[in-house]
C-alpha cells in the first residue's frame, strides 16, 4: 500500500494539471470562433501553462507578411485578468487591435515581414496562486 499511494497521488496531480490547461484551451478556442466565422483558420499549435500574477511567459511562432492573425488567450479562472502582446524579434510591439471579454483575450496582428514573432502571456489579476492559460492562433 506504501509503494501505491505515491502512484495514485501522482496519477491525480498529473490528471489534474492537464484538466486545467484543457479548461483553458476550450476558453481560448472559444475566444478564437468569432473569427473563424470570419474565414480564419485556426493552427493546431497551441500554447498553455500556468504562470502566477505578474508572472509572463513567451512563446515564438512564424508569421508571414501578407496574412493576417489573431492570437487568441483563454483562462479558466474566473475573474482572471490575462494580457497576449505579439513582439516582431527586435522588440517592437506590433498589436493592430485589441480585445477583452471576461476570461477572453485576442489581439489582431499583420505582420509588416516575414519572420520570428513573439506572443508575450501575462497574468494581471488572478485570485489563483496559480494560473491556468493556453493560447491558440488563427492565420487568413
Amino acid at each position: 500500500m506504501k509503494k501505491i499511494l505515491p502512484v495514485i497521488l501522482l496519477a491525480f496531480v498529473l490528471t489534474t494539471a492537464f484538466a486545467y490547461v484543457d479548461d483553458a484551451l476550450s476558453f481560448a478556442q472559444e475566444a478564437a470562433l468569432p473569427y473563424v466565422k470570419k474565414g480564419f483558420s485556426v493552427r493546431e499549435d497551441a500554447w498553455g501553462g500556468d504562470l502566477g500574477v505578474k508572472e509572463q511567459q513567451a512563446m515564438q511562432a512564424q508569421l508571414f507578411k501578407g496574412n493576417e492573425y489573431w492570437f487568441c488567450l483563454g483562462t479558466d479562472v474566473k475573474g482572471a485578468v490575462l494580457t497576449v502582446n505579439i513582439y516582431d524579434s527586435k522588440g517592437k510591439l506590433v498589436n493592430v487591435e485589441t480585445t477583452r471579454t471576461g476570461r477572453l483575450s485576442a489581439v489582431r496582428v499583420v505582420p509588416p515581414k516575414t519572420g520570428s514573432y513573439f506572443a508575450i502571456v501575462t497574468v494581471v489579476k488572478s485570485s489563483q496562486e496559480r494560473t491556468g492559460w493556453a493560447l491558440v492562433y488563427a492565420y487568413k
